[in-house]
């Protein structure tokens, strides 16, 4: 069965493709309670041996500190598999966690599946930010492939909401509005793009976003302001005690409505009144900053009149609070549309593009480039290298072909190959789908191919000679042969 998945930085939301359909997937806590999303939560369950536990399980966990927005560490600057992340008092590898929280990724979906008694494959698209590092882009396939999810590919988070866009929204676009801006405010980061539509080709022609700017940062501004109300600080009510208000804080946000007056928060049990002018005017700085982000994109225009563009789409949970839509449509007016689901509607665009029966395809074959993910500096980081470039001309006989040689730097080689729609200026892929995975052994004394699942990767020095060839035929099927002579070895895919 396949799914969209919206790996999002305080929450996670799926979405399943259900004959046209795309429901969103609810997540079940250990009180057998159901909701729209799984918590981006992880902690570390002392009494199983030091296991990470995720999402709900992670928050019931009695006495444990749980760590959330951990994806925020995958836009820090030279992120790598062994990042470190804080959970509680221990360090963990970022490949850990990630991994723990893929696992209960996977297995809410599976149980779905099988409440619909569907015991196919799990198959899906994932979402990223649009301003994804090659690392984090990795990384994020990584987990989920060894939590057992086929992932189909990936997709820019703004390319799915306009997935999702064109699918509720179709007739505001034509020939002459065939633009849409998205504005996603998530938990933990901004992004606001302009998209291109042309039929099913959904490009995104620029992007500006803040990596650490979402609703978290406005739950921080109402627990300030509820703590200097009961003239307490934070740092005096303890770790837990914090975590616990600051989820309060986050509820009582998410509660809001226009009409809304004042917001009550407990505050070591005395109920604290903070006026909802009040948070809004001190929150009115976080707003600018993403105003000022989206008149970069459209030109400080103060209207979309004179422009191709058929309206401003709100998606991400914080887009939510009243007054998001209320600013933008002081100045936009009626081309602002909120989505009906703004937590859902990444999610719904990327199952829309996992959909082979949808009108919006993941990859078109024509203009596609091929590409791997490398390791660089001693694997201190990870470059994306293209090897059948955008550009790339064909042979005479219409056959594309490129070689690569160099010397092994580990005792298995794991090339997870994909094929991408774009490059941006730094060299970055934009929506990829996985073209294929190849696992080779560059040591004799290792098991065969079948068998090295469980062989840890190490890096070492002086290996074999390793040949990559790329193989793209005149109709465009792509073959990939890895080639190491010395040990007279060749695995194709």
């Amino acid at each position: 069965m396949r799914f969209g998945i919206d790996f999002g930085t305080t929450r996670t939301v799926m979405a399943a493709v259900d004959r046209g359909n795309y429901p969103v997937v609810h997540s079940a806590d250990p009180e057998g309670d159901f909701f729209d999303y799984l918590p981006s939560v992880v902690a570390i369950d002392a009494a199983r041996g030091g296991k990470i536990v995720a999402g709900w399980e992670a928050l019931a966990l009695e006495g444990a500190e749980y760590t959330r927005s951990f994806k925020r560490m995958l836009s820090g600057e030279g992120v790598t598999a062994r990042t470190p992340v804080r959970i509680g008092d221990e360090l963990r590898p970022i490949s850990e966690v990630l991994l723990a929280f893929a696992e209960e990724v996977a297995r809410q979906l599976r149980r779905y599946q099988a409440e619909l008694g569907d015991y196919s494959a799990t198959e899906a698209v994932l979402g990223v930010p649009a301003n994804a590092s090659s690392a984090q882009r990795l990384l994020t396939m990584d987990a989920f492939t060894r939590a057992g999810v086929r992932v189909l590919g990936l997709v820019n988070e703004p390319s799915a909401a306009a997935f999702e866009y064109s699918h509720r929204h179709e007739r505001t676009l034509n020939t002459k509005r065939s633009s849409i801006l998205v504005y996603d405010l998530g938990g933990g980061t901004f992004d606001v793009s302009l998209i291109k539509i042309d039929g099913n080709a959904h490009e995104v022609i620029t992007s500006r976003g803040v990596s650490r700017l979402g609703g978290d940062d406005f739950d921080e501004l109402l627990l300030s302001l509820a703590l200097a109300k009961a003239g307490r600080q934070d740092d005096a009510l303890g770790r837990r005690a914090s975590m616990r208000l600051l989820e309060e804080a986050r509820t009582a946000k998410e509660q809001l409505k226009p009409q809304s007056r004042r917001l009550i928060l407990d505050v070591a049990d005395t109920d604290v009144t903070v006026p909802v002018t009040e948070f809004y005017d001190e929150a009115e700085a976080l707003v600018t900053l993403t105003m000022d982000l989206l008149s970069d994109v459209v030109g400080h225009e103060e209207s979309l009149t004179d422009t191709d563009i058929a309206g401003i789409y709100l998606v991400g949970g914080a887009s939510a609070l009243p007054l998001i839509p209320r600013t933008l449509r002081e100045r936009y007016a009626r081309r602002v549309h909120r989505s009906p689901l703004p937590g859902a509607s990444t999610a719904v665009g990327l199952a829309i593009a996992a959909d082979p029966e949808s009108d919006f395809h993941l990859l078109d074959r024509r203009g596609r480039g091929i590409g791997v993910f490398r390791e660089r500096d001693g694997g201190a980081g990870v470059v994306f290298d293209p090897l059948v470039e955008l550009s790339a001309s064909p042979d005479e006989d219409g056959v594309t072909r490129v070689v690569r040689r160099y010397e092994a730097a580990h005792n298995i080689g794991v090339f997870r190959f994909v094929e991408y729609t774009s490059l941006d200026e730094k060299g970055q892929p934009g929506d990829m789908s996985v073209l294929c995975e190849v696992t080779v052994p560059f040591d004799r004394k290792l098991p065969p191919v079948a068998q090295l699942k469980d062989v840890p990767v190490e890096r070492r020095d002086g290996g074999p000679e390793v040949v990559e060839r790329i193989r793209v035929s005149p109709d465009g099927i792509a073959k990939v042969a890895i080639e190491v002579p010395a040990m007279g070895m060749v695995v194709t895919k």
